[in-house]
């Protein structure tokens, strides 16, 4: 399948000796990268207002600034608890995968080497809620007894579509976040490696989606666009813990309400999720059909 530009897209095995020669000479490791020392700033937010689910709305004008950034510290911890188990899930999902591919592919010694940086990422964000003292979040009951089920029925197509959504849906967020020197400073070094890194995973995860749209036949590719829309649809509907707004002070159904209401953070939503849904939409793996599962997930308008 060629590009939008009309190039070609590199190959697979291409993709991948590329990124494992970046891995090589441009990697992190977080617990000698990371100032952990930084002082906690006062006045200084742990994530982007402009970002934060109440901004602009009733209840944020009559929040003061403490409260303000203790709800960007909530929302922080539970966006990054849910990437802890979102990567632990993308570790089942790879672990699977390399499991029917050959040992001596450089594709298969890829994705080994995308294990390893996710390892690294998760007790990266564990690390930084302990640092802030934060809560952990988690998912819903259902979500967490379904999860062990799926790199089973996800296979390739589900697989690395869903390691796309779970990817390319904080980059946006993390970008701004790593440059923006009202954050913390700690928050933002923690942004700059996982943006750094989590770029190589997407390119591989875009090309090997490419590749089994291709070898797809349309009985299978049919059944693995409901499944991802349904998983996106659950999963990013999950990132955002109802128990945040008690956390920082706030009455949760007024709070759950507004945030229903804001098209500030609906606008923020769709600005963050554009990239993933053109290109899945681009490959093949998201039609009409299975939109109202993605407008559930705040990803199509």
């Amino acid at each position: 399948m060629s590009s939008p530009t009309g190039v070609r897209a590199q190959t697979p095995d291409a993709v991948a000796k590329r990124l494992l020669r970046a891995s090589a000479s441009h990697s992190f490791d977080p617990d000698t990268d990371i100032d952990w020392d930084a002082p906690l700033e006062n006045g200084k937010w742990f994530w982007p207002p402009e970002r934060l689910s109440l901004y602009a709305t009733p209840m944020w004008d009559r929040m003061d600034e403490r409260q303000r950034i203790e709800l960007s510290r909530q929302e922080m911890a539970s966006y990054m608890s849910m990437s802890i188990w979102n990567e632990l899930h993308v570790l089942r999902m790879f672990s699977h995968y390399v499991g029917t591919q050959d040992p001596t592919d450089s594709r298969t010694h890829y994705a080994l080497t995308e294990l390893a940086d996710e390892t690294r990422h998760m007790k990266m964000m564990a690390r930084l809620l302990a640092t802030y003292n934060c809560p952990v979040y988690r998912y819903p009951p259902l979500l967490r007894r379904l999860l062990p089920l799926t790199p089973f029925a996800f296979q390739d197509l589900t697989t690395f579509a869903l390691v796309l959504v779970i990817e390319e849906l904080q980059d946006p967020v993390q970008r701004e976040s790593m440059r923006d020197e009202r954050l913390q400073s700690v928050m933002r070094q923690v942004c700059r490696i996982h943006v750094t890194e989590e770029a190589r995973h997407v390119s591989f995860a875009r090309a090997e989606l490419r590749a089994a749209v291709e070898r797809a036949s349309r009985r299978r590719l049919a059944v693995h666009r409901e499944l991802t829309a349904i998983s996106a649809g659950l999963g990013v509907s999950a990132l955002l813990d109802p128990r945040v707004y008690r956390a920082a002070g706030l009455d949760t159904a007024a709070a759950l309400r507004q945030r229903r209401d804001n098209p500030y953070f609906r606008k923020s939503m769709l600005d963050s999720g554009k990239k993933v849904v053109d290109f899945l939409t681009e490959v093949g793996m998201i039609t009409p059909l299975q939109h109202h599962w993605w407008r559930r997930a705040n990803l199509i308008a």
